[in-house]
Formats: structure tokens, sequence, C-alpha cells
């Protein structure tokens, strides 16, 4: 599993936004969002289509103090096994070689690490410009 970016202050950082305006973390949100898109970006285009499904079921999920890039859901249960492999049908007779690193996700996410690290700072930055608070 890829390691997980830290951003230490980061909900004390929320919080001090909502104590100048309720509306401040949303911004926050935003941010994530959009750094996470990178991840939707990369990995979109190389998702085996049939009928476009999983593809679009790839999406930026974030909240105020975490990002995150989901695949699958109720219309396309077999994302996983696209993404990491495994075995399923009857008797679980169609194959595809198991990857715990996963094939798009994760991978988007390896390869444009620091893509979304510098849009994150950057955005992370503009939200505390605009809520006032003076950024070196």
């Amino acid at each position: 599993m890829a390691e997980p970016i830290r951003i230490t202050g980061l909900a004390e950082f929320s919080r001090n936004l909502r104590k100048l305006d309720n509306d401040l973390p949303k911004g926050l949100r935003l941010a994530m969002n959009e750094a996470a898109q990178v991840v939707v970006d990369y990995a979109r285009p190389r998702i085996p289509r049939r009928s476009g499904r999983a593809a679009q079921s790839v999406r930026a999920r974030s909240t105020r103090t975490a990002a995150r890039v989901m695949g699958g859901g109720a219309r396309v249960p077999y994302y996983p096994w696209l993404d990491f492999g495994g075995r399923v049908g009857p008797r679980r007779s169609v194959e595809r070689p198991f990857k715990k690193e996963g094939r798009y996700i994760y991978a988007g996410f390896y390869a444009k690490r620091a893509e979304f690290e510098q849009i994150l700072v950057d955005a992370l930055v503009k939200v505390a410009r605009d809520a006032g608070v003076e950024v070196d």
C-alpha cells in the first residue's frame, strides 16, 4: 500500500479556520479534491473499457482533513477485481493476476505523487491567504 502523505497541524489549521469563518474549512476540502483529481486523471484512461462504467466510477473524495480516490460502487462491483485481480465467476473460474499495489489508482498515486504534493501545498497556501493568514 502507498505511504500516506501526512500534514502536521492540518486538523488544527482547519479548526482555526472554522473559528474565523464557518465556510473556510470548505476550501480545505476543495483543495484536497483538486489534488486527488490528478490521480483520477491518470487512472481513468488506463482502465479497460466495455461500458465505461468502471472508468467513470473512479472519483476524488475528500474531507477537510483527508483526500482519497475511490473506484467502484454498487453499479461497478467488479472494479476491485479490475484493479487488484483475483478469481471470480462460477467456481472462481475467471482469473486475473493479483497485484497488491493495484493497476490504476495506486499506480497513479505513485506516478503523480510529486505533482499531487505540489498541488496540495499550493491549494493549502491559497486557502490560508484567502483566510487572511500570512504565509511564507
